[in-house]
């Protein structure tokens, strides 16, 4: 339901570190780990002599019924899919090999200060936005403005909180300059979203609704109008055609999205013909569905995609805003009641594996008691932890034999009664009387099946669960709002966490309406464990603070964690496209399809 996960995806495929300092270069990586020196060519997982032309049609992987705006930095209302990819662009890019390293884009250089409080970017002489204008670096100052009022949405001004200033040094030079030596920051700069100071121009930002962002992407949109279909036109004077970070990319003359209200239709609509490309969320539909003729005689492909990407983060996740969520025995007691083990065999066809902690199948998961470089951190925290953090991490309760949801349900009792609650007159009651209820919110109706086991296995505990389906729109204003009691989240996993996990876990973004912080997790131990990520010099550094991290999360059972698979299912029609010899190891599919694949020269 989070259109900010995926802001965050694509600031993370913008990524950039932080290089040694008062270092000038065409690219910068966090730990040293440079794939490509000064004068490279492209990419090893593209084709560089990939032609362009044709047409790919997919279906968005996030759930809006409809968008009805065009600018996607604001709080209220939906903007279209792929806008931000396609249209706007940052001052340097990442990739898909290197999770800590990124390439020049709309900068062709940059310079971090030896106190490492300040970073230069100048930018490249032929870098153009839509209208002919050049980008200028009074652009990426009126972005930065923009993007830090109170007109734009409030997760970035938790993302550019330790930005100090922005000045135009020249025409084409500007300089940030931080508040502290953090060495992410860079990172998030590099990845700032750049538009042109002329969308809009004389209109307050959250105003500017209908008017197509002037950016300096590859594509444009080929008939702006609010709806539940739009088409994006690859632009044959785009600037950056020849760029070594762009050489072998987005190379479709359209690129379509389509919007579908059900998933039966979405379906229907592939086996029709009418879009290319659709990545399955759901086992079920996976197991049953993808069979056939045309699957047989190959006009449509059923592939699972192997990546090297961190594990997603689902989970029921909890309001703690509302006080029957405050105790976290309540918490941990309402997790016992989720039996995974039954769900994967009954009804995810054993395509999926269970979520432990908040970064899983990753080095930033933690596992059993705390290693000497976890307990560094932690142990000058200990007055505010809770004695459980130094000991094993937990691990998410199995009914696998000799374990059974009976019993997990027995340790559940007994953590409510501790609680208060205690089972009188047909429901959980605390000392009020007051009978225990939550409302499960979620725009997603096929979610019922899955929510079903769980109810009934709440109800034993004498806890009503009820489910309340709502629409996209109406589903992002309440979460907007923190009006909900239960929901389920997704996170992608990122293999380069920083800055955005502020706005996930942060206190500050815990009070203000729109954040990420859906939890409410306001945690001076866990802001303390953000600083050491965000402030991290070294990978190993990095990993330690995260798995600290982990183990501060996994043990306030702020979320029942429930599954992810490890790898990509798509549904895809072959004989228009040709695939990239290499399949790079870390990427987002729709992402990696619509940028890297392009049309066969008998269907363009």
């Amino acid at each position: 339901m989070r259109d900010l996960i995926f802001l965050r995806a694509w600031l993370a495929v913008c990524a950039l570190c932080l290089a040694p300092a008062s270092w000038a270069a065409h690219a910068y990586a966090q730990f040293g780990d440079i794939k490509y020196p000064a004068g490279f060519t492209h990419f090893g997982y593209v084709n560089p002599a990939a032609p362009k032309g044709g047409e790919i049609r997919m279906v968005p992987p996030t759930r809006p019924t409809n968008f009805d705006k065009f600018n996607p930095f604001t709080l209220r209302g939906t903007a279209p899919y792929g806008l931000g990819i396609l249209l706007i662009e940052s001052l340097l890019t990442g990739n898909s090999e290197e999770p800590t390293t990124a390439y020049g884009l709309l900068a062709d250089d940059v310079t971090v200060a030896p106190d490492r409080l300040s970073a230069t970017f100048r930018l490249n002489e032929k870098a153009r936005f839509h209208n002919g204008a050049p980008v200028l670096a009074a652009d990426v100052l009126h972005s930065y403005t923009q993007l830090t009022s109170k007109l734009a949405a409030p997760q970035y001004r938790t993302i550019y909180a330790e930005v100090k200033s922005v000045t135009v040094v020249s025409e084409r030079v500007v300089r940030f300059d931080f508040l502290t030596p953090n060495p992410e920051l860079p990172l998030v700069v590099g990845g700032m979203p750049v538009f042109s100071r002329d969308w809009g121009k004389a209109k307050p930002f959250d105003k500017i609704v209908s008017e197509v962002p002037i950016g300096s992407g590859p594509y444009k949109i080929a008939s702006p109008a609010m709806g539940r279909d739009i088409t994006y036109v690859r632009d044959p004077a785009y600037w950056g055609n020849e760029l070594p970070s762009r050489k072998g990319q987005f190379n479709f003359d359209r690129i379509s999205f389509k919007i579908y209200l059900d998933e039966t239709s979405r379906f229907e609509g592939l086996k029709a013909g009418e879009f290319d490309f659709l990545r399955e969320f759901i086992s079920r539909n996976w197991a049953r569905q993808y069979t056939g003729k045309q699957f047989t005689s190959g006009e449509l492909v059923k592939r699972a995609f192997e990546n090297r990407n961190p594990g997603d983060f689902q989970g029921y996740v909890f309001n703690l805003r509302k006080p029957k969520f405050q105790d976290a025995r309540v918490r941990k007691a309402i997790g016992l009641a989720m039996d995974f083990e039954w769900m994967n065999r009954q009804l995810f066809y054993g395509l999926y594996k269970r979520v432990n902690g908040y970064f899983p199948n990753s080095e930033f998961h933690a596992e059993g008691l705390p290693r000497p470089d976890e307990l560094a951190l932690l142990d000058p925290l200990r007055a505010r932890l809770k004695p459980e953090v130094f000991g094993p991490v937990p691990v998410s309760p199995s009914t696998t034999p000799p374990g059974s949801l009976r019993g997990n349900l027995r340790q559940a009792q007994a953590l409510l009664r501790e609680a208060g609650w205690t089972y009188r007159d047909g429901a959980l009651r605390n000392a009020k009387g007051e009978a225990f209820t939550m409302e499960f919110l979620n725009d997603q109706p096929s979610l019922v099946r899955i929510v079903g086991p769980f109810q009934k296995a709440l109800e034993k505990l004498g806890i009503t669960m009820t489910y309340r389906i709502v629409d996209f729109s109406l589903g992002k204003q309440k979460m907007d709002a923190f009006d909900f009691e239960v929901t389920t989240l997704r996170l992608p996993g990122s293999t380069a966490p920083g800055g955005e996990l502020l706005e996930l876990f942060g206190s500050k973004a815990a009070t203000t309406p729109g954040s990420s912080n859906v939890w409410g997790i306001a945690d001076p131990a866990v802001d303390a464990l953000l600083q050491k990520v965000v402030t991290a010099k070294t990978r190993p550094e990095l990993s330690a603070a995260m798995r600290a991290l982990d183990r501060v999360l996994t043990n306030g059972y702020y979320s029942v964690p429930q599954y992810y698979g490890d790898a990509f299912l798509i549904g895809y029609r072959p004989r228009p496209f040709v695939l990239p010899a290499v399949i790079p190891p870390y990427y987002q599919p729709d992402t990696w399809a619509m940028s890297t694949w392009w049309a066969s020269p008998s269907n363009k």
